[in-house]
């Protein structure tokens, strides 16, 4: 299965939404093809220490998380990012998440006059 990096964004804003601290995914012997998807995708989010899994199939966000949500929350900047990502093939997540900084810091300087390191 590849790594969807829309469906991780909807993850994310899904989980931040909700009153729920803690989003749950357990695996089942026949676990329909959304539920496998969801998992893979909540473990993808651990591995890259975004997610953490408190106990089997009990994710919650991270600080890293947040951070990662916060740059990629502006559909402006998220389209900006994707097609960023796409000029070069593809990225990994952490340099996704660059790359949404990145445009996100533009969008600072430009709304309030000051350029952020």
């Amino acid at each position: 299965m590849k790594r969807d990096d829309e469906y991780i964004r909807k993850l994310l804003l899904e989980l931040e939404e909700s009153d729920d601290t803690y989003i749950v995914s357990s695996l089942a012997i026949n676990a329909d093809e959304e539920d496998e998807k969801q998992h893979y995708h909540l473990q993808l989010l651990s591995d890259a220490g975004l997610m953490v899994e408190e106990e089997r199939g009990v994710f919650r966000m991270t600080n890293q998380g947040h951070d990662f949500l916060a740059a990629v929350r502006s559909e402006t900047i998220w389209k900006k990012t994707k097609v960023g990502a796409g000029q070069v093939g593809g990225v990994t997540l952490g340099i996704l998440k660059d790359i949404a900084t990145a445009y996100l810091k533009q969008e600072v300087a430009s709304r309030l006059g000051i350029t952020l390191q």
